[in-house]
């Protein structure tokens, strides 16, 4: 069978390169494909994996769903330290580039409304942890509140299940942050400064990621 176009970001122009043999899903190499003043980000996939049939069976092989998870976020890594991107969900196909292109036509004006508003910005991920009562939750609810005062938005996940996380004590606080490329730093200092001042909770920080919980795509999971 023929391979399909696999798609992991769009973005707007590059102003520098992508690193050099850049790999996707598969280890297929990235390229660029630019359409109407955007670049979608994609490499070519066998058509016997990703087909609708055939991708709904591989959805079952959790271990062909984390390579791929995998890969997937590794193009968008290395896109995030040239532009800020738009990371499509994983298995994201069209037939061709033909496909990709009547894509970006379909939907470039939404395209390029979030792009305008993730542009010089990047997802910071805090989750804090405690092994204590009240006490936790509240220090985690204030240092929440701190931090969302030098972010542009947040978003407040659902605390991981235990299966889902080798953490010890219980999550209390899950959050993504969308914040300036330029405050980042003040940001990190402020988290690293709440490991310290914040009672009864254990912080981690991770991060700088591509704005995945802010496109409305797809939800980033982290660890």
């Amino acid at each position: 069978m023929t391979g399909l176009r696999y798609v992991y970001a769009v973005c707007r122009p590059l102003g520098a390169p992508l690193q050099a043999e850049l790999t996707g899903v598969g280890g297929a190499p990235a390229a660029l494909l630019h359409h109407h003043g955007l670049v979608a980000v994609v490499s070519t996939v066998p058509e016997d994996d990703f087909c609708e049939e055939a991708l709904q069976a591989r959805m079952a092989d959790r271990d062909w769903v984390a390579a791929m998870a995998r890969a997937h976020e590794g193009v968008i890594d290395a896109l995030t330290t040239v532009t800020t991107p738009l990371p499509l969900r994983p298995a994201t196909v069209c037939p061709d580039d033909s496909g990709v292109r009547t894509m970006i036509e379909a939907r470039g004006d939404d395209f390029r409304h979030t792009l305008d508003r993730l542009e010089g910005r990047v997802e910071w991920g805090v989750r804090a942890y405690t092994e204590s009562g009240p006490g936790g939750e509240t220090s985690a609810r204030a240092l929440h509140e701190r931090l969302a005062r030098h972010a542009e938005d947040v978003r407040l996940h659902a605390p991981p299940t235990p299966a889902r996380t080798a953490a010890p004590g219980r999550t209390v606080l899950d959050a993504a942050y969308l914040v300036s490329r330029a405050d980042s730093e003040r940001f990190v200092e402020l988290v690293d400064r709440a490991k310290d001042d914040s009672p009864g909770i254990r912080v981690e920080l991770s991060g700088p990621w591509a704005a995945y919980s802010f496109t409305g795509e797809f939800t980033h999971e982290e660890g």
